[in-house]
């Protein structure tokens, strides 16, 4: 938001008065039109001042129309109307000009650049392959060939099954898409095993064309064969087939958690102060000279880059830091408490693993109490189908 407070800083707004007996539904329909309306006051039940952009002004005008309040412009701020004052002095014309002239320059250049999909990508990573294969902030447009940098970029990550790169006006937006790591697909005409994927207990086979080669109740690690490809016969001997068939088995599921008896915990006290930096091309100015009052905090940083439209973009970025102040708070947990809480801890990590907990056939805890803590382990087993099927290589 305040982003948009300073383009109307830029580009001029005006302070009004609202007055009427409906200037809660003038607020609403401003919010609901994308209107910004910034430092409302109220003066009894009929009256707020507030400020507009000269570009919202008209809108402002007929929503007011719309609802029956009156209103009147205070006064009028901004860059147009400081011009406008000495529109007949040369500097006007020509800090204009540096305008106008500045605009041209910069759009010529990158000054953002979005990686957008492969939500399970490294961005970081794909950001520092974009930039070493020539796209990055503040790059000329023509300096570059975003073909070649798509065809490097596939070459290099065997991950990502698609890339393309638009460039809209000082934006660049790379989209990507990531490849699916699926499984092996073996013809039915090749021979092959069905191997464990991971370890477990046996419940039951079900071979369907192959050998059965583990029995209930026994436990296999990954990679041993379960139902192999071959049969053997007393008169064929033994010839080799696409192994077929379902092994249901235990799995276990585990999670550990200590628990200190003894812990300092952060609390939030609800006093916060925000500081603000401009950074322009990697050049820093700060906005505030002393750190926040507070003994201990936590920082918040959020980035905002300027922009004049959508997609033009400018080397000007606005660096917003939250600190909210914190205090230390010490808790003394009982053995008991400290148990349960690390049980409780233990099973919410488990139940995101385990998606079917009808499955769930039998549930295990461990319990360590030393002096100063407790070691928990909770155990699900849980009833899967497993195996997956690998080629005979002779």
């Amino acid at each position: 938001m305040y982003i948009k407070i300073l383009l109307n800083y830029l580009f001029g707004y005006v302070n009004i008065v609202v007055e009427g007996f409906f200037v809660e539904r003038f607020i609403n329909i401003c919010i609901s039109k994308n209107i910004l309306l910034w430092k409302i006051k109220r003066d009894k039940s009929t009256i707020i001042y507030t400020r507009v952009g000269i570009q919202d002004f008209r809108n402002v005008v007929q929503i007011a129309k719309q609802t029956k309040c009156k209103i009147k412009i205070q006064n009028k701020r901004g860059m147009p109307f400081i011009f406008n004052k000495y529109k007949k002095r040369k500097i006007f014309a020509i800090f204009l000009l540096i305008i106008i002239i500045s605009v041209i320059t910069l759009s010529n250049f990158i000054w953002n650049i979005e990686v957008t999909g492969g939500e399970n990508l490294n961005k970081d990573e794909l950001m520092k392959l974009i930039n070493s294969e020539g796209l990055s902030i503040g790059k000329r447009k023509n300096s570059f060939n975003t073909r070649e940098i798509i065809n490097k970029i596939r070459l290099e990550r065997k991950d990502i099954a698609w890339v393309g790169i638009d460039i809209k006006g000082t934006n660049a937006i790379v989209r990507v898409i990531q490849a699916d790591n699926k499984p092996e697909i073996i013809n039915e005409e090749e021979y092959c095993n069905i191997i464990s994927d991971k370890e477990a207990s046996i419940i039951k086979v079900n071979a369907q064309n192959g050998t059965p080669m583990v029995k209930e109740g026994e436990v296999v690690k990954k990679g041993t064969v379960l139902i192999a490809g071959w049969l053997e016969g007393k008169y064929t001997g033994t010839r080799y087939v696409h192994a077929e068939g379902s092994v249901e088995a235990k799995v276990w599921h585990s999670y550990k958690e200590r628990i200190d008896f003894k812990q300092i915990l952060e609390e939030k006290t609800g006093n916060e102060e925000k500081k603000y930096e401009i950074l322009v091309n990697n050049f820093k100015i700060n906005l505030y000279k002393r750190l926040p009052n507070f003994e201990k905090y936590d920082t918040i940083v959020e980035n905002k880059k300027l922009k004049l439209f959508s997609n033009l973009y400018l080397p000007v970025e606005l660096i917003k830091k939250d600190f909210i102040e914190v205090k230390e708070k010490e808790i003394q947990y009982t053995q008991e408490e400290a148990k349960q809480l690390g049980i409780n801890k233990c099973k919410e990590k488990l139940d995101k693993d385990v998606n079917n907990k009808e499955n769930l056939i039998n549930e295990y805890i461990n319990i360590d109490m030393q002096e100063n803590y407790v070691d928990v382990e909770v155990i699900y087993e849980v009833k899967k189908n497993i195996g997956t099927k690998e080629k005979i290589v002779f």
